[in-house]
């Protein structure tokens, strides 16, 4: 991949950069233990992160969305707790696993080291379909500085669909192809390198647990594929992490 004529990393947040299965499943554990209840937690955890995400897709093609990421964690734990048994987790509990939780999820090790190198090279973006509350709340919990945020929450049109990307470009006043998609899931690369985008897979093996991400093997049509932030740096230019 060229990689001159780059001048934006735009990176996927929820599983790219946040732990989000270990947040979810420590939550619910947690929870579980109070009311003496035993699951498999990190299933669950992983039917909420499913459910969550199948509320956010594409969201926006056809009318103005009604919620936010927020919301959909709040109504696909409802759903979650009522399909596996957990009624007797209280508002305040839930609120505790769909808010709180959710805005202190810890990132990936070796994501933290990375971000200011790269920064000095280029500009480094959160492009996600998170809220801006969940950016802006887990970049002080892990101490994050990002050039910008661009929520799909702010155009109504979330990714994967073409006009997410098209309109993150238009932002940034950048041409697609000086865009750099970062994510460890193919349909987000996919529709990136769709609109011009150049793409760059970074495996995240533990994403979903045990369960094992649902695309492991990335497309090799991407422009970059890599194991790690470090040797996504590495491909940057940035040899000292």
């Amino acid at each position: 991949m060229s990689l001159n004529e780059i001048r934006a990393l735009t990176f996927d947040t929820g599983g790219t950069i946040l732990d989000w299965h270990t947040g979810f499943a420590t939550a619910l554990k947690n929870i579980g233990k109070i009311h003496q209840i035993e699951r498999d937690w990190g299933s669950i955890a992983n039917a909420l992160r499913r459910r969550s995400l199948g509320k956010m897709v594409n969201l926006g093609e056809h009318e103005p969305p009604q919620y936010n990421f927020d919301d959909a964690h709040r109504m696909a734990l409802n759903e979650v707790c009522v399909e596996n048994g957990l009624d007797s987790f209280t508002e305040e509990e839930r609120y505790s696993i769909w808010w709180e939780t959710v805005h202190s999820l810890t990132t990936w090790p070796d994501f933290p080291a990375v971000l200011p190198k790269l920064r000095e090279r280029l500009m480094c973006v959160s492009f996600t379909i998170l809220s801006f509350r969940i950016v802006i709340d887990t970049a002080k919990r892990n101490g994050l500085t990002w050039d910008a945020i661009l929520s799909c929450e702010a155009t109504g049109k979330y990714k994967p669909l073409p006009e997410a990307y098209e309109r993150a470009a238009h932002y940034l006043q950048l041409e697609p192809h000086q865009c750099c998609m970062v994510a460890c899931h193919n349909f987000d690369l996919n529709a990136a390198k769709a609109v011009g985008f150049k793409t760059a897979f970074i495996r995240r093996p533990d994403e979903w647990g045990d369960e094992g991400p649902p695309d492991p093997e990335p497309n090799p049509e991407h422009d970059l594929i890599v194991d790690n932030f470090q040797a996504l740096a590495q491909a940057f230019g940035v040899s000292k992490v």
